[in-house]
């Protein structure tokens, strides 16, 4: 059973096919931690280029799939409600799993700091238990139509 589903979730952020990553929203502790599910399959559009006979989910699209996770989480707020977060920095990134066509991909992000418009989670992407990428990433929310 899913908390969010890939309808109620554009709601929420503003990505769309081809860049919407987040397929369900598992868990939601408000504004403390989310887990996502990514449901990798050979269908993608990035597998026609990376790598023929040999598809791998690139390294920066697992990343937009923890910052797509971590809108929800920042964006389900009351606070942000309405607002876009964007992606600040991107640090400690590591790569230590290949994401193939067939894996299930959970993402979770824990809130590791905030302040005003600003902040820090901690994320992991993990399949079959082990962890396929780590970071942690910054944010900033602003309001839709302004720019940064």
């Amino acid at each position: 059973m899913s908390l969010l589903n890939a309808s109620e979730i554009m709601e929420l952020i503003p990505n769309r096919y081809p860049i919407l990553f987040i397929d369900k929203v598992d868990s939601l502790e408000d504004g403390q931690s989310i887990t996502c599910t990514k449901n990798v399959t050979i269908n993608e559009e990035f597998f026609r280029g990376h790598f023929p006979r040999n598809p791998v989910m690139p390294g920066v699209l697992i990343i937009e799939s923890l910052a797509q996770a971590a809108s929800i989480l920042i964006l389900k707020t009351e606070k942000y409600r309405g607002k876009t977060a964007y992606l600040g920095s991107i640090d400690n990134a590591k790569f230590r799993k290949v994401v193939r066509p067939g894996d299930v991909l959970k993402l979770q992000v824990i809130m590791e700091k905030q302040r005003m418009n600003m902040g820090k989670v901690n994320c992991k992407a993990i399949v079959d238990d082990q962890i396929a990428c780590s970071a942690i990433l910054s944010f900033i929310v602003s309001d839709v139509k302004n720019k940064i």
